[in-house]
């Protein structure tokens, strides 16, 4: 969690309230794209790579809600 800039802190919050891209994007007046690149960004930060077998979105938020 220490990588992850302030922004990104944001954006996985409300990804951890349920929030989709466009409702990260409106809440924080963003566009959908720059959301779409933070949530790619903290994906890479936090070493949770592509699969078919896990969902990395909600890996993110495990390890946000678990996080000391």
């Amino acid at each position: 969690m220490a990588s992850l800039s302030a922004r990104e802190r944001e954006v996985l919050a409300l990804m951890a309230e349920g929030r989709t891209n466009a409702g990260i994007a409106r809440r924080l007046r963003l566009t959908d794209r720059t959301v779409a690149t933070h949530v790619s960004s903290i994906l890479a930060k936090l070493g949770l790579a592509n699969s078919e077998e896990d969902h990395r979105r909600v890996l993110a938020v495990l390890l946000y809600l678990n996080r000391p």
